[in-house]
């Protein structure tokens, strides 16, 4: 079978197409599917990279096949599995290996796909879309009537989080780089966009909240953002730094988050709100219902093969790619 993997870490001249892999075997508790869309997502940057190198919570190693989301067809199960059948369609994610014809998942990790969504719409929704969905619900508990902030608003994520925050009623503050990418969020509906401007957005939002800040803040940019969005914060609020595509802050000081106001700190990971068959299946479900009734919308930027790979990597690595591509792998 096709496939793309890695021998070392590196940036995109370490990706290797190869056509001579052997199609896995289920091991007990495992799904063996024929792949037909994967996620391009920036964990596969970082898994490129080698910062899961040592990671508890997502431990991928060496050698590996890329891909960590995907959607496609069951055509064999391993021993024990009873909750799918040959033949049905599924979407999953934080498993690796969908850069390939065929990948063996554990299928606790697996959701079923409704036949009215595409493999290609569940591989461009399947990992952002739980991502935002246990953001929203479970770490910031968002009601009607809260204020949020979205850092990198432009993005997959926080296009979802974006729509997400809204059908609960909540007030949308997002942050952008540019005048274009604020067009992306206020087309996802956020109320205010503010360009990041050496951390003035924080002003810009203590301003439309009356001094006060936003209940929340999503921060996925890290080292560049963190400190400012304590300045956007209320007391007692909560500032979610989900991601640090900037780097991390190295020199934190739990005393800054007094002085800001009391504020709660979090660094969640998906991996620890799915870690039962049920609640993949769960939170999956709503993101499919979202999308068809048409509360959520998932754009597809860019659809490409693995003879791509390497361009599509740069581009998304160098923030020149804007919103969600996948690779289509068969047919």
């Amino acid at each position: 079978m096709k496939g793309i993997t890695i021998e070392q870490y590196g940036g995109p001249e370490v990706l290797q197409r190869r056509d001579d892999m052997p199609i896995p075997t289920p091991r007990p508790g495992e799904l063996l599917v024929r792949v037909a869309y994967a996620g391009i997502n920036f964990m596969d940057i970082h898994t490129r990279q080698g910062k899961y190198a040592r990671s508890r919570t997502y431990p991928v190693r060496l050698p590996c096949t890329l891909g960590m989301e995907g959607a496609g067809e069951v055509v064999q199960m391993g021993e024990g599995v009873a909750r799918f059948s040959v033949g049905h369609r599924v979407a999953w994610c934080i498993a690796w290996g969908a850069y390939a014809e065929y990948v063996c998942i554990p299928a606790e990790k697996a959701a079923l796909l409704p036949d009215s969504i595409g493999y290609d719409v569940a591989a461009a929704s399947m990992f952002q879309g739980c991502t935002a969905h246990y953001l929203v619900t479970d770490v910031a508990n968002l009601r009607a009537g809260d204020s949020c902030l979205v850092h990198a608003a432009s993005g997959s994520i926080g296009q979802i989080l974006i729509q997400m925050a809204k059908r609960l009623g909540s007030t949308v503050h997002a942050t952008t780089s540019t005048p274009d990418k604020a067009d992306v969020a206020f087309a996802c509906g956020a109320d205010y966009v503010h360009l990041y401007d050496g951390g003035a957005f924080a002003d810009a939002v203590r301003g439309q909240t009356g001094g006060a800040g936003v209940d929340v803040v999503f921060d996925s940019v890290g080292r560049a953002t963190l400190r400012d969005s304590f300045r956007a914060t209320r007391i007692r609020g909560m500032v979610v730094n989900y991601g640090s595509v900037s780097g991390s802050l190295q020199d934190l000081d739990p005393i800054e988050l007094g002085e800001a106001g009391s504020l709660f700190l979090t660094r969640p990971r998906l991996a620890d709100h799915m870690q039962d068959a049920v609640t993949v299946q769960r939170r999956a479900d709503d993101v499919f219902a979202a999308i068809l009734k048409g509360d959520l919308n998932i754009k597809i930027a860019g659809t490409y093969t693995l003879d791509d790979v390497h361009e599509v990597h740069a581009r998304i690595e160098n923030r020149t790619q804007i919103g969600k591509s996948v690779l289509r792998i068969w047919p």
